[in-house]
């Protein structure tokens, strides 16, 4: 039996599935299919926090599409191709320990600078050792 869930508007049950959600940023759509519960019918809502991710990450993605910086996938395949774990781009790149989890999970974009330096890095990855000699300290 499926999982069901009272609405609490109206009172009618809701059950677990995916609506088709377009998203807009700056005249640019994409459209995802969005978990969440539904009412029978209806393309409303309610959407947990697992559910928001995936409009979140859809977001960041087409946010830097328009903004021409590296998505969320392209920050975690350029750093995977430079072989840094998260926490050492994080050191080396800017952002600190955990921005590359962030952005690479499309919690949040990076910076112009960030976008630039990765990809200045995966077109000359042998900079790296240089980038890494100047952040040890003196």
């Amino acid at each position: 039996m499926a999982d069901v869930r009272i609405c609490p508007e109206t009172g009618l049950p809701m059950i677990r599935g995916v609506r088709a959600l377009m998203l807009t940023y700056k005249e640019q759509s994409v459209t995802i299919d969005m978990p969440g519960w539904y009412r029978e019918g209806s393309d409303e809502g309610i959407h947990g926090g697992e559910d928001l991710k995936v409009s979140d990450r859809a977001l960041a993605t087409l946010k830097a599409r328009v903004l021409s910086l590296l998505g969320p996938d392209e920050v975690r395949a350029v750093r995977e191709r430079l072989g840094l774990t998260q926490r050492e781009a994080g050191d080396l790149i800017g952002g600190g320990p955990n921005a590359f989890q962030k952005y690479e999970s499309g919690e949040i974009l990076v910076s112009k600078a960030v976008s630039n330096l990765l990809g200045l890095l995966d077109r000359h990855p042998e900079q790296l050792g240089e980038l890494r000699r100047e952040a040890q300290p003196a």
